[in-house]
């Protein structure tokens, strides 16, 4: 639950990300050129909240911007279609996300945001794309762990895998990175209770389907989680396996589903690049190498779950299990039960269907 949320008004202009030489504003009626004085190297784009409030109006602009990016991922997010890290970056798992929109809406499929699907995300806009968000104390009082080790015999020696910073805490919370979350409000201090801040406002409006069946698309890097039509209720990219341990082929159910869980580690997975030759317990967090939910699959040691690095969903590998972020994981854990069948698929499909 999102707390002491005020969200920011359509007149209101927001300045972010780094030097260039144009800036790009969101006007109400669409996206306008604006030069920027090079006396202003650290206010490079202007987000207005109106920018979707006219969607047959809005042009996209000929090359693609990080505020069109931007926007466009926390539409995504909202109708949820997870883009993974929304931070206004143009990756592969918002192109994924985007298709899977496309599909869904009847447009051509291309992974492109092109101004047929920006016109048709503009429709989904209901609410402001950032919001204000006042720190609480929540937030800030820890305990944090500042130099979490990257062996799992280190880890085994913590009492709690804890975020590293309240930055850290933050940019999960709102499904994007400490980066963003400094860009959005420079000078301001992050670790302090009452500070109100700038952030993505993935929360709003989220979708609440319950799901019926969950695919894993192994080629793709996706999860799919289908209603109890077929219908397509939410979206995931995902690293799925290895070569040298791969996901499991078939399908399977749900076993349950573990909140902050304990992760146990035992010699025989031979993991590579783990060293340890004896049987490690490491303790609950984000931090922890499977994040913040474990969902338990009827094969046995394969399950999906959350991971510290959401950066590198869909671009590591995994163990053999399917990663998430950890709010997707989160917000999978939310829509399903035990015994809801998982399918793995094996067999690569067209760039459209996916």
């Amino acid at each position: 639950m999102i707390e002491s949320v005020a969200i920011v008004r359509t007149n209101r202009k927001l300045y972010v990300f780094g030097v260039a030489a144009l800036a790009l504003t969101l006007a109400k009626g669409g996206l306008v050129y604006a030069r920027q004085a090079p006396s202003q190297p650290s206010l490079s784009a202007a987000i207005d909240q109106g920018a979707c409030s006219e969607a047959t109006a809005a042009k996209m602009p000929r090359k693609l911007s990080r505020v069109a990016m931007l926007e466009a991922e926390v539409l995504l997010d909202r109708l949820g279609l997870s883009p993974g890290l929304v931070d206004g970056k143009t990756s592969e798992n918002a192109e994924k996300a985007i298709v899977a929109f496309q599909r869904s809406r009847g447009l051509a499929v291309s992974g492109k945001l092109d101004q047929a699907t920006w016109n048709k995300l503009c429709e989904s806009a209901s609410a402001p794309i950032l919001m204000a968000y006042t720190i609480t104390n929540d937030d800030v009082r820890g305990p944090f762990e500042r130099k979490i080790p990257r062996d799992f015999e280190g880890m085994a020696r913590l009492h709690w895998l804890g975020y590293r910073s309240a930055t850290q805490l933050l940019a999960e919370k709102f499904h994007t990175t400490g980066e963003l979350i400094k860009q959005l409000n420079p000078g301001k201090i992050l670790d302090h209770a009452g500070t109100a801040i700038i952030v993505p406002n993935v929360a709003a409006d989220r979708p609440d389907g319950q799901v019926s069946k969950v695919e894993i698309d192994k080629p793709a890097k996706v999860v799919r989680a289908l209603g109890r039509n077929g219908e397509l209720v939410a979206f995931y990219p995902a690293s799925i396996g290895s070569s040298e341990k791969p996901a499991p082929s078939g399908t399977y159910g749900i076993r349950r589903i573990v909140k902050n869980p304990t992760y146990h580690y035992d010699p025989k997975f031979q993991f590579k690049g783990v060293r340890a030759d004896r049987k490690l317990t490491i303790a609950p967090g984000p931090n922890n190498p499977v994040g913040l939910v474990w969902i338990d699959l009827t094969k046995a040691s394969y399950g999906i779950h959350g991971t510290p690095h959401p950066e590198g969903i869909g671009k590591t590998q995994s163990h053999g299990c399917v990663r998430l972020t950890n709010w997707d994981a989160l917000d999978l854990a939310k829509r399903i039960r035990a015994g809801v069948p998982v399918a793995f698929l094996d067999e690569r499909r067209t760039f459209a269907s996916q």
